[in-house]
């Protein structure tokens, strides 16, 4: 991808166990209850000035987003006359592209569009913009309405790795763990909506409906993986190579894993118009 991604969060882990960030009283409480046998280390860090302990970056590498431009689109002449398109006519649609931001509309011809590879919430309604501006400029009569994003993917790796067998096993109402199936701990969260997979490296995928979600889904896990922390050599050295493969051919991959036959397929559309007409502004060029 193109451009750096973007931290949706920082959560700073303190010497003392204290963590800096939103809702950060909860994990520093967690962290308190298992710190006390480092009090002697962290004292000395603290007398010689060293600078606060290890960080956790919560970083998206994609949102997903929706929106309708009210009128039918010629896919035909999108690939003719558009730049940077993909003409899938057994599939009934097209992708187009961008750079800034870095990023693929998949375009219907009943005007729905879905745009994928931002990496934040507001980069993903530049980039719509953008779309509905090229395909205004082809002579379509485009109004942007409702926007929305529709799905968030966010990841982080956790100072520390993770007896993920046990805590699956205590935590078995929320986790699935199928190693056969898939290296890592699925854990579902009601509230806030949120799938999370945790590995034993300390590495956890977030998937959920906003970014805000991904950020409090792992301020919620982090008590809860923090009881199961362990050594290195409590962890199998082939367990941990099997999840790096598998993280990275998973990980920024955005394609689905069937193709898309029609817009229904990727989201039931809102008939919220509250976005209003696509207005001549270029700002957003």
């Amino acid at each position: 991808m193109a451009e750096s991604q973007h931290a949706a969060a920082l959560l700073v882990v303190g010497e003392d166990g204290s963590v800096n960030g939103t809702n950060g009283e909860a994990l520093s409480a967690a962290l308190n209850d298992h710190t006390n046998q480092h009090d002697t280390n962290e004292n000395c860090a603290q007398e010689n000035g060293e600078d606060d302990g290890p960080t956790i970056d919560i970083i998206i590498n994609n949102v997903v987003a929706s929106y309708s431009t009210r009128c039918h689109l010629d896919l035909r002449r999108i690939a003719m006359d558009g730049k940077h398109v993909e003409y899938k006519r057994e599939y009934g649609m097209c992708n187009m592209k961008i750079r800034r931001p870095y990023t693929t509309a998949t375009i219907w011809s009943s005007g729905k569009i879905t745009c994928t590879g931002a990496t934040s919430e507001e980069a993903s309604k530049i980039a719509a913009r953008r779309f509905a501006r090229q395909l205004q400029r082809m002579g379509f009569k485009v109004k942007f309405s409702n926007f929305r994003v529709v799905n968030v993917l966010g990841t982080c790796i956790l100072p520390f790795k993770i007896k993920i067998t046990s805590f699956s096993r205590k935590h078995s109402e929320h986790a699935s763990y199928e190693p056969e199936l898939h290296p890592g701990v699925t854990y579902k969260i009601k509230e806030p909506k949120a799938t999370l997979k945790i590995f034993s490296t300390g590495s956890i995928t977030v998937t959920a409906p906003c970014v805000a979600n991904v950020q409090s889904a792992i301020e919620h896990i982090f008590p809860l993986v923090l009881e199961f922390r362990a050594d290195d050599e409590d962890i199998d050295k082939s367990l941990l190579e099997n999840e790096a493969r598998f993280i990275r051919k998973q990980r920024g991959i955005v394609k689905p894993k069937r193709p898309v036959m029609n817009y229904e397929e990727y989201e039931d559309f809102n008939s919220d118009d509250s976005e209003g007409s696509f207005d001549s502004d270029e700002s957003q060029d």
